[in-house]
């Protein structure tokens, strides 16, 4: 079900309503004439601030015609990553309102491709643009197809589906991720050989599959006395995650250093904890022996962090991609440029001593 998270377009009108003022005193406030009393005048501009209302700008969108429909199609269950990008959106209600767009959330399993794909091809014909958590696969990327032949502008978000006609990416170098990722773990290592997990959602996610080959090219290339096993997949979820992870764990004792890949990092930390309690494998300063490096600055992976669990996260804006996909669609629809410097995502490497 698709959760609409904007209004009607606001109008002078209504900034004179909530000043508790006249339309004729807002156009005076508007175009600075004089006769209005200082703390009217404020009253009126902390309306407009409050309410992110550009007349200019909702002018010209009323001159555009009808109001637009976005759809951004995000992975259901509780991923706290992506559920800062839909809160972000939340945030973005008055901006989007005064441009005349209505942002909606459809909740799908992104990990199954049938699903995904039913998903998109039932939007079709409905929105002026989609923004998709995509997994890279056949019948996702003619879904995708099918609708950016019907019209439909399509970003993908966090995840990428470069063979298909999709309009624009927005997200991080995953694979800069994953070399980064890759050097936290083996210089966080020290001189310790021994072996190296990784926990993914899933390969067929290119966003994963990315920071995967990144992690691999430096682990191989630069930390030699360190071997990495192959990839655990734990769809994301804490549950599946934390039991992956547990069975590898108990079949090498030897593990000396962990990637988590997506999310399930609660899992993850579940894992590694039973782990530390079942073979006392904690430092005296009360951290983790097992290097823990993963993505993302939550809640939890705060808490993680500074209890040292966790070593660091890779972290990506989400407030800037949740903006970046709103203002690519909107370029898309009007047939104007894409900045594409502005809507490059960038990352941070976050540990415990730095957390913002």
């Amino acid at each position: 079900m698709a959760e609409t998270l904007t209004a009607t377009a606001l109008t002078l009108k209504d900034i004179a309503r909530e000043a508790g003022v006249s339309l004729a005193t807002v156009d005076r406030v508007l175009h600075n004439r004089p006769g209005v009393r200082p703390d009217t005048v404020r009253r009126v501009k902390a309306a407009i601030e409050r309410n992110a209302f550009q007349p200019h700008v909702a002018a010209a969108e009323l001159a555009r015609g009808r109001a637009r429909r976005f759809a951004f199609v995000m992975p259901s269950g509780p991923n706290p990553f992506m559920q800062q990008i839909e809160a972000y959106l939340g945030e973005m209600s008055a901006w989007l309102t005064v441009r005349r767009l209505n942002v909606e959330m459809v909740a799908t399993d992104v990990f199954d491709p049938s699903v995904l794909a039913g998903t998109l091809e039932a939007l079709s014909g409905d929105y002026d643009g989609v923004a998709v958590v995509a997994l890279d696969h056949p019948g996702v990327r003619a879904a995708i197809n099918d609708l950016v032949d019907a019209g439909t502008k399509v970003v993908t978000l966090v995840s990428d589906v470069p063979s298909s006609r999709r309009h624009h990416y927005v997200g991080i170098d995953n694979i800069a991720a994953g070399r980064t990722a890759g050097a936290l773990v083996g210089r966080l290592a020290g001189q310790k050989s021994g072996k190296v997990a990784i926990v993914a959602g899933s390969q067929g996610l290119r966003d994963h599959a990315e920071r995967i080959f990144g992690f691999n090219q430096v682990m191989a290339s630069e930390f030699p006395g360190l071997s990495v096993l192959p990839v655990l997949e734990g769809r994301d979820e804490d549950d599946r995650s934390e039991q992956v992870l547990a069975r590898l764990l108990g079949k090498h004792a030897d593990i000396v250093g962990l990637y988590n890949v997506g999310a399930g990092t609660q899992g993850v930390a579940n894992a590694l904890n039973d782990k530390a309690l079942n073979d006392k494998a904690v430092s005296d300063a009360g951290r983790n022996e097992v290097v823990f490096v993963g993505h993302d600055v939550t809640v939890l992976t705060r808490r993680l962090l500074l209890q040292g669990v966790m070593d660091a996260a890779i972290s990506q804006n989400p407030g800037h991609e949740a903006r970046a996909a709103v203002r690519v669609l909107l370029a898309l629809a009007r047939g104007e440029p894409i900045l594409r410097e502005q809507e490059k995502i960038r990352i941070d490497i976050v540990m415990r001593d730095n957390l913002p």
